[in-house]
């Protein structure tokens, strides 16, 4: 595929596929309120179980609208009220593990860093330390909560630098964004998603954005094979036909335009 048509094809899928996960939570991390940090923490926290994010979006609302939205209020609402919160969210598969797993990581959080997730990134060397950071607040915390939490982050704390979670990495391949060699998956491969990113100057949205779009194309189609529902399917390499044209014109909505 052409530089030209790369780019193209990257404009058309952050037309057609929603980005970053905590909007979508009613969160903007962009202005650095310790509120929607925490909430965007928590999130990570569900996120990281095997479970629909419909329960999770759902869960966290309920979160939200019993007041549960900061550390102090997880250790006062306590272990039966974490649970009740959780059922009414409909994430009774993991409800007893979660509110202890949560109980767990908070007193943590308070007694090492003041509950103070900024904090913990301060004071953090550098990107392997916040992650080891992260994944020392408690049982359960593994690379795929940590990879969650901060890749919404790459952007805003200088030591967020996940490496690409293997659905944006599958999404990426399926489109010929980034090389199908093995071990191509670590932090080369965000560089390189990066440059395309920049050279492709799509305005009033972010890489944040493009990454998210991938996880959710990765997630949603690529993973199930769902070819014939995907937005891109016409540009995926899997199909091997109606493949992405060089030239083609495509406007806000997806649609392309004579």
């Amino acid at each position: 595929m052409g530089l030209s048509a790369t780019h193209e094809l990257i404009r058309v899928l952050v037309a057609r596929v929603p980005g970053c996960f905590p909007s979508e939570l009613g969160l903007n991390l962009s202005v650095r309120r310790q509120r929607d940090l925490f909430l965007w923490f928590l999130a990570a926290l569900l996120y990281g179980a095997r479970i629909s994010g419909s329960i999770v979006r759902k869960t966290h609302a309920e979160f939200v609208r019993r007041g549960i939205t900061s550390p102090e209020a997880i250790v006062k609402t306590g272990w039966d009220g974490l649970v009740r919160a959780l059922d009414a969210g409909g994430y009774t598969r993991y409800d007893f593990k979660t509110a202890t797993q949560l109980l767990e990581v908070i007193k943590y959080l308070r007694n090492q860093y003041d509950g103070n997730l900024q904090r913990l990134h301060a004071v953090s060397s550098d990107v392997a330390d916040l992650e080891n950071r992260l994944k020392g607040l408690g049982k359960g915390i593994g690379e795929v909560t940590v990879q969650i939490f901060l890749r919404e982050l790459r952007e805003i704390w200088p030591r967020a630098q996940p490496t690409l979670s293997p659905l944006s990495i599958l999404a990426a391949k399926d489109l010929e964004l980034c090389s199908r060699t093995k071990g191509n998956e670590g932090h080369a491969a965000v560089e390189q998603l990066r440059l395309l990113w920049k050279q492709a100057g799509v305005k009033r949205r972010s890489f944040g954005d493009f990454e998210s779009a991938l996880v959710r194309l990765g997630r949603d189609y690529c993973r199930r094979q769902r070819k014939q529902h995907c937005p891109l399917r016409e540009c995926c390499t899997r199909r091997r036909i109606g493949r992405f044209r060089r030239g083609g014109r495509y406007g806000r909505g997806g649609e392309k335009q004579p």
